[in-house]
């Protein structure tokens, strides 16, 4: 099945079998040939400050430290000149994106965060978060949101100010969404609504960061399918410009704390199939603070990106896992035989196509060498 596997189009009956395999050697073999073929030895990432706007969330998923609520000492909403404040660090850093992560629409479930946008003047979070992607703009950093489930409009209203925007999918997995499924208690979390945003960022040809969740319960087919779920929406709109492929990780004081998490050979087997299965149409990513020790088995996975990492702040999704630093990821690349490519939280493709607003260009051709990695 793997013999001149370059040039076939992959179906999910065959990936399962694959995948099923046991042959996971050859797999990583058929996918790392993909890789080169269409990225060279080229591995990208991007400096970033990461930005929790607030951790209070409507979604409750089984596995989640980020959450808190109203009352609890590790609860926050950050205001605008602590953003600003951040911001200003990542400039003098060097960074190149600002990342803007926050829990679910939390004005729609906590008072205490609809209080507080109301007095800042602001009706929803999405608002307030405009305003802020106006002010990294100003700073000189570009905004890559991560805001959750957003209606048309939302999308079309962060795209002016955003030089991309995500949603991890996590899975299709409708099961996992039911009683003592690990997004039991997340309404946000319903596949059908994540593929609805992910389909309307299509449409309005925003480049998009996707991806999914490895570990959470679902068998192997679900997480085929969920690949193959993103496969249709970027054939439509060629619109996903990376897919993250990131490994669970178990946290105190959750529902899932006692779960096992995958192994390395996970995480290798599902970036490999992504790989054989999209083969050069988009970036697959594994983030490397999840995976410290593991990076060289990583690479042969036909992966091609690390992700953004940060020379300041820390990823406070998953705080006990630090990123590397610029220096380190750089050696274990090259060691692998792979040179290390800083780029921007738009890739090349996307600056070529011009999937960018009026509002963010500037600074993207500001930030962008001739070929649409950052300038050196």
């Amino acid at each position: 099945m793997l013999q001149n596997i370059d040039g076939k189009d992959l179906n999910f009956e065959d990936a399962l079998i694959l995948a099923s395999s046991g042959n996971i050697d050859e797999i990583c073999e058929a996918a790392d040939r993909i890789r080169r073929r269409y990225y060279s030895n080229i591995v990208t990432f991007s400096s970033n400050v990461f930005i929790p706007l607030t951790n209070y969330c409507r979604n409750r998923c089984g596995y989640c430290g980020f959450r808190h609520k109203p009352g609890d000492p590790s609860g926050i909403i950050m205001r605008p000149d602590e953003v600003k404040n951040v911001l200003i660090k990542g400039k003098e850093a060097r960074c190149t994106e600002a990342l803007f992560t926050f829990g679910e629409k939390p004005e729609e479930k906590y008072f205490e965060v609809k209080k507080f946008l109301e007095e800042l003047g602001y009706s929803s979070i999405i608002d307030y978060l405009y305003d802020l992607c106006l002010m990294a703009l100003e700073i000189g950093l570009l905004p890559h949101s991560n805001p959750g489930i957003l209606d048309k409009s939302e999308i079309r209203k962060l795209k002016q100010v955003n030089a991309s925007i995500g949603l991890m999918l996590e899975s299709s997995s409708k099961r996992l969404c039911e009683a003592g499924g690990p997004h039991e208690h997340s309404p946000g979390k319903l596949p059908e609504k994540r593929i609805k945003t992910v389909k309307a960022a299509g449409e309005l040809k925003v480049p998009f960061t996707s991806g999914i969740l490895v570990g959470i319960g679902e068998t192997l087919e679900e997480r085929i399918e969920s690949i193959y779920v993103l496969k249709k929406l970027h054939e439509k709109y060629d619109h996903i410009q990376e897919i993250i492929i990131q490994n669970f990780n178990p946290k105190p004081n959750t529902p899932m704390e006692d779960f096992s998490p995958p192994t390395l050979n996970d995480i290798i087997l599902t970036a490999a199939i992504t790989r054989l299965v999209f083969k050069g149409k988009t970036n697959i990513q594994i983030p490397p603070n999840l995976n410290i020790g593991q990076e060289r088995e990583l690479l042969i996975s036909g992966m091609n990106d690390w992700g953004g990492i940060s020379p300041i702040t820390v990823d406070e999704i998953n705080p006990n896992h630090h990123w590397p630093s610029k220096i380190k990821l750089g050696k274990i690349t090259r060691e692998a035989g792979f040179s290390l490519r800083e780029r921007l939280p738009i890739y090349p493709k996307y600056i070529q196509k011009n999937y960018i607003s009026s509002n963010v260009a500037p600074l993207v051709h500001e930030l962008a060498d001739n070929k649409g990695y950052r300038k050196m």
